[in-house]
């Protein structure tokens, strides 16, 4: 980025444009600056903000609000260090004694070899990078911006310095800010400053005397920072590098990501085998020197042996496949911030699950009105629009024709952040439904006609929002209290209530019969808001109520009904009444009777001991807040489940930390969610969660079938050498052929069961135990049949060819062939531990097919080309010859399916997995 902004500045100094450009105000400078000199300095419109003529023309200068410090390594360095490993150093040292005794065809051949295998290394690490890449590109962060006097929403890379940016609760500041405009402003700096507590912002400008560290400028909002309350307007004064996080962000990025728990395992593993695999070597070249071998042939051998039998392409191929899912993923509508999410993705038990816009499809419509006076109103029509009509008793009521529901109308609409623009909401979509229905009614426009003085917004702790607003003719007066939110809160505020357009004292009896309409409401599955108004709080006018459907998903049923059946038990957490909750949950059969549930202030009076043995049995939790997320995750935690959480809320980050795998909704979650969750629901749709759980299972299969595959070959490979050598036969495999057979190991038949599809039934599977070893005895079990059916094959071929005890070429070939063939099939049977061959269908992995397809035209090249004939030592068979192999390799697969059959008939004796986790 640096070369292009030279290149892009010496181009303007060329040209005979003798205009001044925009500077990059300092995050000093802009906090000692009152807001209109910044302005000035920065030639902004804090109200219309910048033209897009004007961003064009500072973009040329500026660049991108991006940072791009990675200087790559030029590809063919990246390949030169291929040859750092020891094991290829070796090998190139046998190649130079060869040429030094004159043996030029061998070192051609070792040569040759040594190319092929850093080839593969390199492509294989290439890919790995270049999926990793990928990963970091799919939350691009966004920004709200006024260009030509119009609220956008954006990319936040498009920022310019000198553009106007408006923040709200939950954002992620998107570049180094000098605020203008500041209410009730709270930013957390933690990732900047290390401070965990939110600082308070303000607008005013800052004496040089006072102006210390970063941590003291109170007036400028940081880039990556997060608003945790209020909301504000700045302008741009940095972008880019040139930002406060700008240096930042080049020490995050000099520190390693982390290896995943499934990685270090893999390097583990890797490491035992290699130490096992170089002991057993130096056994073989040393009972190969005793008993009179070439030592020069042994060391060649020695080594070659330990580039095959060594795994060194574990670990990587574990990358590659993980990444790779979470692209799959990704079209799945399911974004994986951390790989090592992906594996717990399928040892999770529990998911507890927000109601609404997850398990519902958050599209709010109005649907029913009661009056504090008692009257009941239909609404009609669905949408944020305003086709459909307010009835009562049949007739249509519009504008101010009935007081006592236009007041209700009024305050929905006043006391509102949101707005439709276009038959699209810009906001919350329970205030979207408020707008709608004053739009339903003609009274859209009241939200013009007053002027907000005063705002208490709303959060989910204490569930309700109220405004303080004048008149737009009436300025002088004290102003009217607007408030919206849940009946138990908002009754607490009221003293009176209207009857016909009188403030009549709020009695018991009028109190119950609001209690029975919302209890009617809820058991009819909707969600209810309650509405008053009046001069000051504690006396305010009830007003009535509002109900608002918020329809199930379709498809989340039956999502619910196969993960309960798969042994994962699901909790809805609602800020919605007993009534509403209940009701939906019945309908997506997670609630019935027999099942209990529990409100918040429930949760609030028993420590985390005593919900946690509460906690199995609850299936929906009622009036529940973000504080009360953390609770429940500690106490299911406390019983030894693994849980995944959702959330979209600022306050719901940290029960999302917390969680074992932390959900964050795409549409309506908040950048500071996002920031805090493992894993984000692009459409905030639950079946996503299933459909992320399925695809974590398969990965693991995956990843568990390769390891098969590669453990087998190995072990496979180093103890036909050893039996060879001890028996002393002559070698039957040469240096060449071993190192074509790593080839097969590491290269594509092997990478291709990292792709193979995930089987459907997967998901009906009992979840995994996090502490169970991908190398399980069952597997082990596999390993050695597999590797002891490849080495009594391989022996007997070369057993039968060595009639005459004098080895040659041919021999050499129907061994090396009969090897090769083995992993083959061998490869075709570990594309999975439990389902047959032929359930899976041949074609079902095309990439498997195609990489099975090259592995044998290469093995057929090396038979007949007489080039490579030259290299590997060998010479043409018979079409009998390959006949008789395929026969005989096949046993493996044979076998290998013959015990899935077994195992399936013993496991179809036992009982059915039940629900471990409702057992606790």
């Amino acid at each position: 980025m640096l070369k292009t902004r030279e290149r892009l500045l010496s181009e303007r100094e060329a040209s005979s444009d003798d205009e001044t450009m925009v500077p990059v105000l300092t995050s000093k400078k802009a906090s000692e600056l009152p807001v209109n000199e910044a302005a000035c300095v920065l030639q902004a419109d804090l109200q219309r903000g910048l033209t897009q003529v004007e961003v064009d023309r500072r973009r040329v200068y500026h660049g991108w609000n991006e940072f791009d410090i990675s200087e790559d390594e030029p590809l063919w360095k990246k390949y030169i260090l291929q040859f750092k490993d020891p094991l290829i150093l070796l090998l190139l040292a046998s190649a130079v004694i060869s040429v030094v005794m004159h043996q030029f065809d061998d070192a051609i051949s070792i040569t040759v070899a040594i190319i092929i295998v850093v080839t593969v290394a390199f492509v294989q690490e290439y890919r790995s990078e270049k999926s990793l890449e990928e990963l970091g590109k799919l939350v691009p962060p966004e920004c709200h911006c006024i260009r030509d006097g119009v609220l956008t929403h954006m990319l936040a890379r498009e920022l310019v310095p000198g553009d106007t940016v408006c923040l709200s609760v939950g954002e992620r500041v998107p570049a180094d800010l000098r605020l203008f405009e500041a209410t009730d402003l709270t930013v957390d700096e933690s990732s900047l400053t290390g401070e965990t507590t939110p600082c308070p912002k303000s607008t005013l400008h800052q004496p040089p005397t006072r102006n210390g560290d970063i941590a003291s400028r109170c007036n400028i909002a940081f880039m990556g920072t997060l608003v945790r309350c209020g909301k504000a307007k700045g302008i741009v004064i940095g972008t880019g590098e040139s930002s406060e996080f700008g240096e930042v962000f080049k020490m995050m990025q000099a520190e390693e990501a982390p290896k995943t728990p499934l990685q270090k395992s893999m390097d583990l593993l890797g490491k035992q085998l290699s130490l096992y695999s170089f002991g057993i070597i130096g056994v073989i070249m040393l009972v190969g020197w005793l008993q009179g071998k070439k030592v020069l042939d042994m060391f060649t051998i020695g080594v070659s042996l330990a580039v095959a039998a060594i795994p060194e392409g574990l670990p990587i191929v574990v990358t590659v496949t993980l990444a790779l899912g979470v692209m799959r993923m990704v079209k799945k509508r399911a974004i994986v911030k951390k790989l090592p999410i992906v594996e717990t993705l399928g040892c999770c038990n529990v998911i507890c699950s927000d109601k609404t816009g997850t398990l519902t499809k958050n599209e709010m419509t109005v649907t029913q009105l009661y009056t504090s006076d008692g009257l009941h109103a239909e609404v009609t029509g669905v949408g944020y629009n305003g086709t459909g009509e307010v009835l009562i008793d049949g007739e249509v009521v519009h504008g101010i024709a009935c007081p006592s529901i236009s007041k209700i109308v009024e305050v929905g609409c006043v006391c509102n952040d949101s707005i439709i623009k276009n038959g699209t909401l810009l906001g919350r979509p329970t205030e979207g439904a408020l707008i709608a229905l004053a739009m339903k009614m003609g009274l859209e426009g009241l939200q013009q006609e007053f002027v907000r003085v005063e705002e208490n917004p709303f959060s989910s702790e204490k569930k309700w929002m109220s405004v303080r607003c004048v008149h737009r003719t009436q300025k002088d007066k004290a102003g009217v209290i607007f408030m919206k939110g849940a009946y138990e809160q908002v009754i607490r505020f009221c003293s009176f209530y209207n009857s016909h357009g009188a403030a009549l004292p709020l009695n018991n009896q009028q109190m119950e019969l609001y209690q029975q309409q919302l209890s009617y409401m809820g058991t009819a599955g909707l969600r209810v808001l309650a509405f008053a108004s009046g001069s000051e709080m504690g006396n305010l006018t009830f007003l009535g109520l509002v109900g608002i459907i918020d329809p199930p998903r379709s498809g989340v049923k039956e999502a619910v009904a196969t993960l309960i059946g798969s042994g994962v038990a699901i909790k809805m957490i609602t800020g919605d009444s007993k009534e509403t909750a209940m009701s939906i949950a019945s309908r997506l059969g997670l609630y019935s009777k027999g099942s209990q549930c529990l409100s918040g202030d429930e949760v609030d009076q028993l420590d985390v001991q005593q919900l946690s043995v509460m906690v199995p049995r609850i299936s929906v939790f009622y009036r529940a807040s973000p504080r009360h997320k953390l609770k429940i995750v500690k106490s299911l935690q406390n019983t030894g489940a693994v849980v995944a959480m959702t959330g979209d809320g600022v306050n719901d980050a940290v029960a999302l930390k917390a969680a074992d795998i932390g959900v964050a909704m795409g549409r309506t979650g908040t950048d500071v969610c996002k920031e805090a969750a493992d894993m984000i629901l692009v459409d905030d749709d639950f079946q996503t969660i299933m459909s992320a759980i399925e695809e974590g299972k398969g990965i693991y299969n995956n990843i568990k079938n390769f390891v098969r595959f590669q453990l087998s070959t190995s072990i496979a490979a180093l103890t036909l050498i050893s039996l060879a050598t001890l028996m002393n036969f002559p070698n039957p495999l040469n240096a060449m052929q071993i190192l074509w057979i790593n080839i097969i190991m590491d290269g594509p038949p092997a990478q291709s069961l990292g792709v193979e599809p995930v089987d459907q039934d997967v998901i009906r599977k009992p979840p995994r135990n996090l502490r169970d070893s991908i190398l399980t005895r069952s597997l082990l079990f596999k390993v050695l049949v597999s590797a002891f059916i490849i080495v009594c094959g391989t022996l007997f071929v070369f057993w039968r060819e060595l009639q005459d005890n004098v080895i040659t070429p041919r021999d050499t070939t129907m061994t090396f062939t009969c090897f090769v063939f083995f992993d083959m099939f061998n490869a075709l049977s570990s594309r999975s531990q439990t389902r047959l061959v032929h359930e899976m269908g041949l074609c079902s992995n095309r990439t498997f097919c195609f990489a099975v397809l090259a592995s044998i035209m290469g093995q057929l090249l090396v038979i007949y080309f007489p080039p490579l004939q030259s290299v590997f030592q060998t010479e043409s068979l018979s079409i009998f010859d390959l006949m008789f192999l395929v026969g005989l390799t096949s046993s493996v697969c044979v076998v290998s399916e013959v015990m899935k059959r077994v195992e399936r008939m013993r496991g179809g004796e036992r009982d059915p997995p039940t629900d471990c986790f409702q057992e606790v």
